[in-house]
């Protein structure tokens, strides 16, 4: 055979072949593709499927704590009970106890019941004035204390109805599960059915659970948000004012000025462990540092926003490091050769383009600062807190509470009233975190700079 011949064959095997048709390598090749483009697919969807899974469990339980049941009576103060002497004086007036506020409760629902021919079988009026939670009483005698000459009126007042009955408007409760239930029965349901029909008992939103104070187990009907919300936005204040301004210096020494050696490789190595660092350990720290050393108290927002700056510190720094090295050089050549100091380059012109990247990771720093449970647990700010911290400064130092805290709080209660007040305050604290991210997101959207 000549080689004619040979590179004949060879050449009518080559032209058989078409590149529109895939051989055995390229489909083996395609479908190690195919088959890796399934498994993401399926990777997103699983992860998705249990984001959604979550948000259902937490909004499904946490929305009816937005909406609260309220028995609208007309209250007669009757100055025979409130103010003996007819002084109006709120220190004798303050002097009546919860206790004397009762009976004016109790009287007022008989006489709305008797007006709208309300009645229930087996229900005397003090079954009937179980319907009103026990908080009842509080916020009537704070109104009067706050507003002495009302006293002889007969005031409209909008008062909580018990945990069990505003339960039974949120599905918590049924006439099955009350027969079982020491604190209410079938009978107090069907009377809130009557009063409801009558206009007396109604559901609506529930601005008191952003503003009051958190409230005893048997009054969970009774809490809000309002010293938590007070607490974490302090402590917030705090890291944001230490956080970012001793992050942004550290970061640019490191960056612009401090020389290469072992002692800054060594700084740069702790920060980076540091912001690896379980967050409880940082709690440690402060309850060492901060409250047996320092003599700080207890769960107070200044211990809070210490321990938390400490924990945000090599988050602000790693990322306001990183925004600094992304301003191209030539800028900072470009400053030196028109005269500038150095100092004059990096404030004049690389940290204003590097800012998009600073206030993005401050914010997300601030962010997870926000929703930190474990630090908190160990300074105190667990605690029942009932009274609003005061105006800062002196507020920094009262005691307060936080919304991860909050949370933690709830759960560990039996009532399940207080299991939907914790998916309602996760609901708040989600919204905060989407808020500060959308903000961040936006800054640097607002300040960023191309080249």
């Amino acid at each position: 055979m000549t080689d004619v011949s040979v590179f004949g064959n060879v050449a009518k095997d080559i032209q058989t072949k078409s590149i529109l048709e895939p051989d055995a390598r390229t489909r083996r090749r395609n479908a190690a593709e195919a088959r890796f483009r399934l498994w993401g697919a399926i990777a997103v969807a699983l992860g998705v499927l249990a984001l959604v899974g979550l948000l259902a469990s937490i909004f499904s339980n946490g929305l009816s704590s937005f909406r609260q049941t309220y028995v609208t009576l007309d209250v007669f103060l009757d100055p025979a009970k409130l103010d003996k002497d007819g002084s109006r004086d709120p220190a004798s007036i303050a002097k009546v106890s919860t206790f004397g506020y009762t009976p004016l409760i109790e009287k007022a629902l008989a006489e709305a019941m008797a007006a709208k021919g309300i009645s229930v079988d087996g229900m005397n009026a003090k079954a009937a004035s179980e319907l009103i939670s026990k908080e009842a009483p509080a916020s009537l005698r704070n109104h009067v204390i706050a507003n002495p000459s009302e006293i002889g009126e007969t005031v409209s007042f909008d008062l909580l109805a018990s945990g069990r009955i505003d339960g039974y408007y949120k599905g918590r409760v049924t006439m099955e599960s009350a027969a079982l239930d020491r604190n209410t029965s079938p009978e107090q349901l069907q009377l809130a059915e009557r009063l409801k029909e009558a206009g007396i008992l109604t559901t609506r939103f529930n601005w008191d659970f952003f503003t009051a104070p958190d409230a005893s187990d048997t009054r969970p009907e009774a809490s809000g948000l309002g010293v938590a919300i007070l607490g974490s936005a302090y402590m917030m204040l705090i890291v944001l004012v230490l956080s970012l301004p001793l992050g942004v210096a550290a970061s640019i020494y490191l960056e612009e000025f401090a020389p290469q050696n072992r002692f800054t490789d060594l700084i740069e190595v702790n920060i980076a462990n540091l912001a690896a660092v379980p967050s409880i350990v940082f709690g440690i720290l402060g309850l060492a540092v901060f409250i047996n050393f320092a003599g700080l108290p207890q769960s107070a927002p200044i211990v809070g926003g210490l321990v938390l700056t400490l924990m945000t510190l090599p988050t602000i720094i790693i990322a306001t490091r990183a925004a600094l090295k992304a301003v191209p050089p030539s800028i900072r050549d470009a400053a030196l050769g028109v005269g500038a100091s150095k100092m004059q380059s990096i404030f004049h012109h690389v940290l204003p383009l590097a800012m998009p990247g600073i206030l993005t990771g401050t914010i997300i720093g601030l962010a997870q600062a926000l929703g930190e449970t474990a630090p908190l647990l160990l300074i105190g700010m667990v605690a029942f807190v009932r009274e609003y911290p005061a105006g800062p400064p002196d507020g920094f130092f009262d005691p307060a509470s936080a919304l991860p805290v909050q949370v933690y709080n709830w759960t560990q209660r039996g009532d399940p009233a207080f299991v939907e007040r914790a998916s309602g305050a996760i609901i708040v604290l989600l919204v905060f975190l989407i808020l500060m991210n959308l903000i961040a997101i936006i800054l640097r959207r607002r300040f960023e700079r191309r080249w």
